[in-house]
């Protein structure tokens, strides 16, 4: 079993002269490896000169490698006893290539998708950038669909996504810090911030957990989010998560910084606030009065969402007298022959549901969403004609399921899916009593929730620090030419963004 002295495995060897020494060090390291290959190369002209490449094939680019390294090595007419740095002067002209004397940079940029080479006589390798993996092009998001605004998204390659990322915000005060995650993995994960606009401490504070994070692999970014979380019990995301760069870029010109993990289709950006998640991309991009008026009506929806089940047992159950008589006798009507309780009819309801979403998401293509529409139709009315369940329950499952699609921000969807079970669980102990306990304590949480020092509810509490920026994108979004501030994110003395007769990085989301 591995003991924890020895959990980073750490090649203490660097690179030797003696050519052999460092062949010796790279096939033991490498062996049955069969997709490792390993060549050693002898020039026709002095068979002095003897280089070792060592890369992955399927990572990298054969035809570059050829035609940039092995062809203009076996052919060169050697020159004199210096030819290594004569032969190096020749290949950097038309490849990236960096110098070493560290075996385990050499290593890793093997398993990076780079290739590695040796030369005799010489104690540095060389980190030659060769990169040339399949992967999957820039696409549609499929999760933060828009109708006006940039289709474009994140996809499982680093530099598409930095890329990405640079081609919106062209400034030099964008900067990015580059680190690795798992000493297994050795997954690259990027740290974007504007220089002038984050906070400091910020940068420092994510840099510092990132160094202390000790795991073997980190295949996504929701690994490295639920490293990260300072409240790691709480079921609320306390990183928002994109797929779409202009968001990130948005993000970044708020002063907040974006965290960009390899092999994973997506960004996280901190710090966050619970009003982050009801902001969807084109609500910059459309009239300030239609943005208002749909973020207005995702609001709505959360609440629906939440506590439209929990309500409709509080109310059918405990207090049937602030209903209208015609409408308590309609309810009555609807649940005649209904076998089950009101509560287990409901429960039975949402779980059918829940079941055909999931289903939903893991079929393939236009199958799942077939299955979730048709299924959910077919589902309902069969059990309402079984007598299973009534009518109203069936509307009242689907009305919660429609209002929480309209939520923007999946993780966020899945938080008030759960919470609208706790809230069902009060409501039928206690009644409307037992609403507001579970909204109370919903609240209590929210307001103990920090996201690096910025309380989670901002602006909602603490309204008096939190600048026109912050106000001015809430709830009601205001126009364009009024939103002169940035929000609370920024630091101290850089919030202003735009003043008449001048524009400073308009950033939109």
């Amino acid at each position: 079993m591995d003991q924890w002295h020895s959990f980073e495995h750490k090649i203490i060897a660097n690179v030797s002269s003696v050519l052999k020494k460092n062949v010796e060090v790279v096939e033991q390291l490498f062996a049955d490896c069969d997709d490792v290959i390993k060549k050693e190369l002898q020039n026709g002209q002095n068979k002095q000169e003897r280089i070792y490449i060592c890369y992955i094939d399927g990572l990298i680019n054969r035809e570059l490698l050829e035609e940039s390294i092995v062809r203009p090595f076996l052919n060169r007419v050697s020159k004199g006893d210096d030819w290594f740095s004569d032969f190096f002067s020749e290949i950097v002209e038309t490849v990236d290539v960096k110098e070493t004397d560290n075996m385990d940079d050499l290593v890793g940029a093997i398993l990076g998708g780079d290739t590695a080479l040796f030369a005799e006589g010489y104690q540095k390798g060389l980190v030659i950038s060769s990169k040339g993996f399949p992967t999957r092009g820039v696409s549609q998001t499929e999760s933060e669909v828009v109708l006006r605004g940039s289709k474009d998204s994140f996809n499982e390659n680093f530099r598409t996504n930095t890329a990405l990322i640079r081609r919106r915000i062209k400034d030099t005060r964008l900067k990015m810090k580059q680190t690795t995650v798992g000493f297994r993995s050795r997954t690259n994960v990027g740290i974007f911030y504007m220089d002038d606009l984050v906070e400091p401490e910020l940068v420092e504070q994510i840099e510092r957990q990132l160094k202390d994070i000790k795991i073997d692999a980190i295949f996504d970014n929701g690994m490295l989010e639920h490293l990260l979380e300072q409240n790691t019990l709480s079921p609320f995301p306390q990183y928002q998560h994109t797929e779409r760069p202009d968001k990130t870029a948005s993000g970044i010109l708020e002063g907040r910084v974006a965290i960009v993990v390899d092999n994973s289709p997506g960004v996280l950006l901190a710090p966050v606030t619970f009003h982050c998640f009801f902001q969807a991309s084109d609500d910059y991009y459309n009239r300030f009065y239609v943005a208002s008026f749909e973020r207005f009506l995702r609001y709505m929806a959360a609440l629906i969402s939440i506590g439209l089940p929990g309500l409709y047992i509080a109310v059918f159950n405990f207090h049937t007298e602030v209903l209208p008589t015609s409408l308590v006798l309609s309810f009555a009507s609807a649940r005649l022959g209904v076998p089950f309780p009101v509560v287990i009819e409901l429960l039975l309801m949402e779980l059918a549901f829940e079941m055909l979403r999931e289903a939903g998401v893991r079929m393939p293509g236009q199958m799942g969403n077939t299955i979730g529409v048709v299924g959910g139709l077919i589902v309902g009315q069969t059990a309402v004609e079984a007598g299973l369940v009534s009518t109203i329950v069936v509307i009242v499952v689907s009305l919660t399921a429609i209002a929480s699609f309209s939520i923007p921000n999946e993780s966020f969807t899945s938080t008030f899916r759960l919470l609208k079970f706790v809230l069902i669980g009060t409501c039928a102990l206690w009644g409307i009593y037992g609403f507001f306990i579970g909204i109370l304590l919903v609240l209590i949480h929210l307001c103990h929730l920090e996201s690096y020092g910025i309380p989670y509810l901002m602006p909602t509490v603490s309204s008096s620090v939190a600048g026109y920026g912050t106000k001015k994108d809430y709830i009601f979004k205001a126009p364009i030419h009024m939103m002169k501030e940035r929000p609370i994110f920024t630091r101290r003395g850089a919030r202003v963004r735009m003043r008449k007769g001048e524009e400073d990085h308009v950033c939109r989301k």
